[in-house]
């Protein structure tokens, strides 16, 4: 059971939610599940019977707090984009290539790997249960030629059975990516990538920080791992899933295994984005607007900073935005403004759409409706 509910990173407590929603996640009746409506071109669920593990939500590990170590682990699991029947489900990816960190559980995304300035990691790419070769490419910051994680120009595959040590220097601060760069177009598709935090000397965290990995799927090829007779290509790629961090709406608001952005009136909030598909996305919140501070591990001077509410996340690209929870409480959508990503299939809404919730929001008829959808039971 999770300790936080929201998005990664600093959300509230559960007992917090519990209280802020007087139970109301408890009263989801089951008229809120009537919205059935089946999308045309619905992903496989695959084979219920399938002995593979659910993944989990991605977890932040402060490796600080580990002596500077990490060890990523890769792990074959169904994904449960969203699981049930309403606006459009259910949803799932019948095959992913999962990481986890130490003993964790797997997870799409990957761990966010969190360090300070200065802090060098040792992250240990733990290969021993793989059936095939994976190396780690940590974007952003400078380090030496033989940790780049490229097999064709450094040479180095970590092959199934084996173990691989990177020193990755926290040299350049802001919020950056990594993934596997084994056949990239498959491996980052299969769901191997995650977020890298690289906090400056001296960070003042904001009131509410979330992390937000953002990511467009042809749910072809993980059916076409899982076994079923599909046609796909890389050169022909058509997605049809969208998510952020790994579900899509409504489950991007169950509290658990979603990422609501959860704040409190007043709230100074940062989001760190990354985008880690193939195609860009309008991010946008309602009736907020909101600052750039960071693109790509670098700080936007105040002086080129502006209220918006549209930032464009191209692909491999991060975004730290920052705004003030000042508006009427409620619950506001943020949402990929290609209008078509936020749907499941011919369903909308649906797909890359999460929400700014306000605590005191959770105790209203609409919210319990709301987790009905996604699925929370208390």
């Amino acid at each position: 059971m999770a300790d936080l509910i929201g998005a990664p990173g600093t959300g509230l407590s559960r007992r917090e939610f519990l209280a802020a929603t007087g139970g109301a996640g408890t009263v989801a009746a089951a008229g809120c599940m009537s919205q059935s409506t089946t999308p045309a071109a619905q992903p496989s669920a695959g084979d219920s019977s399938s002995d593979l593990p659910l993944t989990s939500p991605p977890e932040v590990v402060q490796v600080d707090e580990q002596g500077g170590r990490v060890t990523i682990g890769s792990e074959t699991a169904r994904h449960a984009v969203h699981p049930l029947d309403s606006m459009g489900g259910p949803v799932e990816l019948p095959r992913v290539w999962a990481f986890k960190a130490d003993d964790g559980e797997p997870s799409v995304p990957g761990p966010i790997l969190r360090t300070t300035e200065g802090n060098d990691m040792e992250v240990t790419l733990d290969n021993t249960n793989a059936d095939m070769p994976h190396t780690l490419h940590f974007h952003g910051v400078r380090k030496t030629w033989a940790n780049d994680g490229v097999p064709t120009t450094t040479g180095i595959t970590v092959q199934p059975g084996e173990k691989h040590t990177y020193t990755i220097p926290a040299n350049v601060p802001g919020t950056h990516f990594y993934h596997c760069h084994f056949q990239t177009h498959r491996h980052i598709d299969m769901g191997m990538y995650g977020i890298f935090r690289v906090d400056p000397k001296g960070y003042e965290p904001a009131d509410k920080e979330y992390f937000f990995t953002i990511k467009d799927w042809d749910s072809r090829l993980n059916r076409q791992i899982a076994g079923e007779d599909v046609s796909y290509s890389p050169r022909n790629r058509n997605p049809d899933v969208f998510t952020i961090n790994g579900k899509s709406l409504p489950r991007t608001l169950h509290p658990e295994d979603g990422s609501p952005i959860i704040v409190d009136q007043g709230d100074t909030v940062r989001l760190h984005m990354v985008n880690a598909g193939y195609m860009s996305h309008p991010m946008h919140t309602h009736n907020h607007r909101f600052r750039v501070v960071e693109r790509d591990g670098g700080v936007v001077p105040e002086a080129a900073r502006y209220e918006q509410d549209v930032t464009n996340v191209a692909p491999a690209q991060r975004h730290t935005v920052e705004f003030e929870a000042d508006a009427d409480p409620g619950i506001y959508l943020m949402h990929c403004h290609k209008v078509d990503h936020a749907m499941n299939g011919n369903v909308y809404p649906g797909g890359m759409v999460s929400g700014i919730v306000y605590r005191e929001a959770m105790d209203t008829d609409i919210f319990a409706e709301i987790m009905g959808y996604a699925g929370y039971e208390g």
